[in-house]
């Protein structure tokens, strides 16, 4: 990811989004008989498409191809739902291995256009179940999850001896009028979470008199989230830059701890924090290719991607908690990150069949 948090934008237009490559890992044995290879598949290369947000340690690629001898070529292809679609776009003709970066919002539309070949990933028992929303067919390995949550500036609220909302009620009070910049739903992932914890919050009755409520009280809302929170949101060191205005942001429960790792110098307490109350649960799944040049390959590192040196270097790359049971947290994302016991969720099946009314009936409310 980048230095600062990810930019997620499904802008569906956008599938012809310039691709950039970059080549991870060192070179291993051309012998696949040795690494579990199968007949017809030479290639020591196993290619993992993603969003531009996938970042891993050289390192733990390096491990990687020690183990198996593979090494891993990452085809970074935009915001996550450019990526998918452009996959979508190329089913059965797939111009890598793996796809990384799919959520549990948009989990229906690859599903139903059958990218994947079903694969049990070795270790997936370490797995947390309740991220496992494909159990029953494997289509997809849950890889990490993280929450969409509004952030604010301690420094402003301080200022005005005002308290920070911390729930979706709080929001919609006079007291924080013109204060809160979002994400569209339509075009921004992490936009599309909060209108979706506002769902779980309200229900599909209740969610649509909520916004009614939020666009009076000056809700704004900007295309995605490298624009909400670098720009608009005073508390970011993008934003300070930028003299932005605007104390509340839609981002992550893990951004804090980003501000604190890329301050020169680190300062002892992150300058945000978390409404805890206002969080969705996002889960990102890999899965293998239907049409894979090396099958072999992809499962290997499907296998590595919920193993435990992956799932433990994940938190301060991209900013992301592990799957993975055993995993250990680093302490800066710890100390510093908010931890959200009881995230909004909404079932996958509902999000299937709902999300574009969904979208379009908030987008007739909010932004025409």
């Amino acid at each position: 990811m980048s230095t600062t948090r990810r930019t997620r934008q499904l802008a569906a237009s956008a599938v012809a989004a310039a691709l950039g490559v970059t080549a991870l890992a060192g070179c291993g044995s051309s012998d696949d008989s040795a690494t579990g290879g199968t007949k017809g598949s030479g290639s020591k290369t196993v290619t993992l498409v993603s969003h531009d947000s996938f970042n891993a340690s050289k390192d733990v690629l390096k491990e990687f191809t020690e183990e198996t001898g593979y090494t891993v070529k990452v085809l970074k292809s935009g915001d996550a739902g450019v990526a998918l679609n452009q996959e979508i776009l190329t089913k059965g003709s797939p111009r890598g291995d793996v796809f990384f970066g799919v959520d549990n919002t948009l989990l229906s539309r690859a599903l139903d256009s059958g990218l994947f070949t079903p694969y049990e990933a070795k270790g997936l028992g370490r797995v947390a179940a309740d991220t496992r929303l494909d159990a029953d067919q494997h289509r997809v390995t849950p890889v990490d999850t993280g929450d969409i949550c509004v952030n604010y500036d301690k420094k402003y609220f301080a200022d005005k001896k005002l308290a920070p909302p911390q729930s979706f009620d709080d929001l919609a009070k006079p007291a924080y009028k013109n204060l809160l910049v979002t994400e569209n739903a339509g075009t921004s992932s992490p936009g599309l979470g909060f209108l979706l914890g506002t769902v779980a919050t309200y229900g599909e009755k209740g969610y649509q008199d909520y916004w009614k409520k939020l666009k009076d009280n000056g809700v704004k809302v900007v295309d995605g989230w490298e624009q909400a929170y670098n720009e608009e949101f005073s508390g970011s060191a993008g934003g300070r830059k930028a003299k932005a205005d605007r104390p509340l942001v839609v981002s992550y429960a893990s951004s804090p701890p980003v501000e604190v790792l890329y301050a020169k110098p680190q300062p002892k307490t992150a300058p945000t924090g978390v409404a805890t109350g206002t969080c969705f649960r996002q889960i990102e799944f890999a899965g293998l290719l239907k049409g894979a040049k090396n099958e072999a390959g992809g499962k290997a590192l499907l296998d590595f991607l919920i193993g435990k040196s992956f799932q433990e270097d994940m938190p301060l790359n991209m900013f992301v908690n592990p799957v993975a049971k055993d995993a250990k947290l680093p302490e800066l994302f710890t100390k510093f990150g908010a931890t959200v016991d009881r995230p909004t969720t909404v079932a996958p099946d509902l999000i299937a069949k709902n999300r574009e009314q969904w979208v379009q009936s908030w987008s007739s409310l909010v932004v025409k």
